[in-house]
């Protein structure tokens, strides 16, 4: 059976790479609604066309209003308040939400868990399967290597990314903390400046760099007293983000109301 799929903010460069994405599946996946912002020169533009691919006769809109029998998945790498509007749009029709937007408060997260109650809600700050992979790796590593090392996390992005430090960085830091017992909140240092005092053995550093187009560099140091290993992922293209939260909105249709992850889709059963 064939999803139809949404695409929020479709003017933007993950929004054109999304529809580029689910062009490449074929006709097992179909964009049927893009929203763009009402003042946005793409309005009314074909969405194919938009994305640089061929177009295939949908046009761009200002919002989901009217849309809900148009689509069975929403995509959504906005922006926070976007993203919560989505959502509970998704909630009042009863449609599927892949929410790929990052830098949600806590109290934010507790607003789309709660969503999750009643709709299909696919939530996670990196849809990279090669991230995905590392989490599993980080994990394995810090059970390997405990206490014995330092640890540090170093990201790099875009100079238009507004969180810092990045989603991805900071979901490493939280499985290696739980695999270590410690909790991210009490030993996360985000910066560094000046004089101070010995290094706390427990600690996880980050460390952020914004620049140019760095689509997404991360990478986690576990040092040690004559040795040191180092997992990193450098994505070269949004595409292989894009892929993956497409692949989590086919995967996605079929499932009935929760808060799924990534894991749950590359991982599951």
């Amino acid at each position: 059976m064939m999803t139809r799929i949404a695409v929020a903010g479709a003017a933007g460069r993950m929004g054109k790479t999304l529809v580029e994405a689910v062009v490449s599946r074929g006709t097992e996946l179909q964009v049927t609604v893009g929203t763009v912002l009402a003042d946005d020169p793409a309005l009314g533009m074909d969405l194919g066309l938009l994305a640089g691919v061929k177009a295939f006769g949908v046009a761009a809109v200002s919002d989901l209003n009217g849309q809900a029998d148009k689509f069975d998945v929403l995509i959504d790498f906005t922006s926070r308040e976007a993203s919560l509007a989505h959502l509970q749009f998704c909630r009042d029709h009863g449609k599927a939400i892949v929410i790929g937007t990052t830098g949600f408060t806590e109290d934010e997260k507790r607003i789309i868990a709660a969503g999750a109650v009643d709709i299909p809600v696919m939530f996670a700050p990196n849809y990279s399967i090669g991230v995905n992979l590392c989490l599993k790796l980080l994990d394995m590593a810090a059970r390997v290597l405990g206490d014995d090392v330092d640890i540090e996390i170093v990201e790099a992005h875009h100079r238009f990314k507004k969180d810092s430090p990045s989603g991805t960085a900071l979901r490493m830091g939280e499985v290696v903390a739980s695999a270590l017992g410690r909790n991210l909140r009490d030993v996360a240092v985000y910066g560094r400046e000046g004089m101070s005092d010995e290094r706390d053995r427990h600690a996880i550093g980050f460390a952020t760099i914004r620049a140019g187009d760095i689509v997404g560099d991360h990478t986690v140091i576990f040092a040690g007293l004559g040795e040191r290993v180092e997992i990193t992922h450098k994505a070269s293209s949004r595409m292989t983000f894009a892929k993956g939260a497409v692949r989590a909105a086919s995967w996605l249709q079929a499932k009935g109301p929760g808060l799924y992850s990534i894991d749950d889709v590359l991982f599951g059963d």
